[in-house]
């Protein structure tokens, strides 16, 4: 997900974006453990979508 894109979405879904994400990764990083992913860059990927995010989350409280 681009950060144009996430722009576009309300505060709300931002913060619902991010509650979904965060438990991928939680189930990717339990995968992996268990058995290793077929793409291990799956785990870096949702790591960075989880950080944009929360960096326009963050902007937009700033800009309140």
């Amino acid at each position: 997900m681009k950060a144009t894109e996430i722009r576009e979405l309300s505060t709300k879904e931002i913060e619902e974006k991010i509650q979904v994400e965060q438990e991928a990764l939680n189930k990717m990083k339990l995968n992996h453990v268990i058995s290793s992913l077929d793409n291990p860059n799956q785990i870096r990927e949702a790591r960075k979508n989880i950080a944009r995010l929360k960096t326009i989350l963050r902007e937009r409280e700033l800009n309140k």
